[in-house]
């Protein structure tokens, strides 16, 4: 478990309310804690292209890089049943750092699914 992750869940949890999926219904949070202790947040935005479509743990890693922030020390995830992230978000967040602690939490019985890291997510990554 990494520091501020109680106070990443809050900001996931209430991030997660502002997801727009009008599609799948299926609400996404992120927070993302960098090495100073800051928190970034994302949601997920869908689209009716479904291509389009953009996670909340990209949302997140997005806004952090846009401010220059590119080291990390923990992600937490929150969702209905508290799944793991998509290979497309895997694959991005290993671009920032291979052994980010992951929190997986879901939010209809508030409570922490798995606690895991990157690697353990996202073995033999992509690498140029």
């Amino acid at each position: 478990m990494f520091e501020q992750y109680e106070d990443a869940v809050q900001a996931a949890l209430e991030v997660q309310t502002n997801a727009y999926a009008p599609y799948s219904e299926f609400k996404v949070g992120a927070a993302l804690v960098d090495c100073s202790g800051n928190i970034h947040v994302g949601c997920n935005v869908e689209n009716a292209s479904y291509g389009l479509t953009i996670c909340a743990e990209r949302t997140a890693f997005s806004t952090a890089v846009s401010q220059g922030i590119k080291q990390f020390n923990g992600l937490v995830i929150v969702s209905s049943g508290g799944v793991a992230p998509c290979g497309a978000c895997r694959q991005f967040a290993v671009e920032f750092c291979d052994e980010l602690p992951i929190v997986l939490f879901n939010s209809d019985e508030m409570k922490i699914v798995t606690e895991s890291n990157l690697n353990e997510l996202m073995p033999m990554t992509f690498r140029l």
